[in-house]
């Protein structure tokens, strides 16, 4: 296998696929429709207002998907990056310990997440590199996955009034103080890993393929990532490939 200068491999997640195709077929049939309409003089039918709605709905649903990074990860030999509209993180390959699926009980068996989770060796290092804007909205759009973590100690309705409202200071194992949104955002970590032993998620909404297996190939990357780029990128078509 020859190695690829400075590879880097680009996911793409499943759920920002085909937005444009959406859009449009969405913005095509409501223009059809209205068509129809003007050169017809019978009043519109249920039928057809439900159409409309179909096509409104997937023009939102289209634009929404255009709104999204064109690649939600990117990986090199050195960093895993997370690309969000509203910025971005980075975990680098030697702070990864490692990854997994994330499980809570619920009453006699485990529910799995629909996310991967990912330990640090060094949540300062991580902490440093996060922007206030990515941390303030994760904190929004991943609180569904941490309130199902928490959901088996808050059974009778009593949870601890730290795990619903982060607190915007925050003093790491080692001494270093944060405040404001990267404080909030670090509280979450540290209650997610004594919950889950995870200190960050990857929801599958993120993922070019199932939690299963993008754990196991992080884990695969943490462990030798030239070989684990080089056969990812072996394994692309050529019109993926960079």
């Amino acid at each position: 296998m020859v190695k690829r200068k400075n590879a880097v491999l680009k996911l793409r997640a499943q759920g920002a696929r085909n937005g444009i195709e959406t859009l449009t077929v969405g913005a095509v049939g409501l223009l059809f429709i209205m068509l129809v309409n003007l050169l017809r003089p019978d009043e519109i039918s249920i039928f057809e207002i439900f159409l409309v709605s179909l096509c409104l709905a997937a023009i939102f649903v289209g634009f929404l998907k255009t709104q999204e990074p064109f690649y939600s990860l990117v990986i090199t030999e050195k960093e895993l990056t997370y690309q969000h509209k509203y910025g971005c993180w980075c975990v680098k390959q030697e702070n990864l310990n490692y990854s997994g699926i994330p499980k809570v009980e619920q009453e006699l068996e485990q529910l799995e997440l629909n996310a991967v989770g990912i330990k640090l060796n060094d949540t300062d290092e991580f902490l440093l590199q996060l922007g206030p804007r990515i941390a303030g909205k994760l904190l929004i759009e991943q609180r569904h996955l941490f309130m199902q973590v928490i959901q088996k100690h808050c059974k009778n309705g009593n949870c601890p009034s730290e795990w619903l409202v982060e607190d915007n200071h925050y003093t790491s194992v080692n001494g270093r103080s944060f405040n404001g949104l990267i404080a909030m955002f670090a509280n979450r970590m540290r209650h997610l890993r004594q919950l889950t032993g995870y200190d960050l998620l990857l929801p599958a909404s993120v993922l070019d393929r199932s939690i299963w297996d993008f754990s196991h190939s992080l884990n695969a990357w943490r462990n030798n990532p030239v070989v684990f780029i080089e056969s990812q990128l072996e394994s692309k078509t050529p019109e993926n490939r960079r």
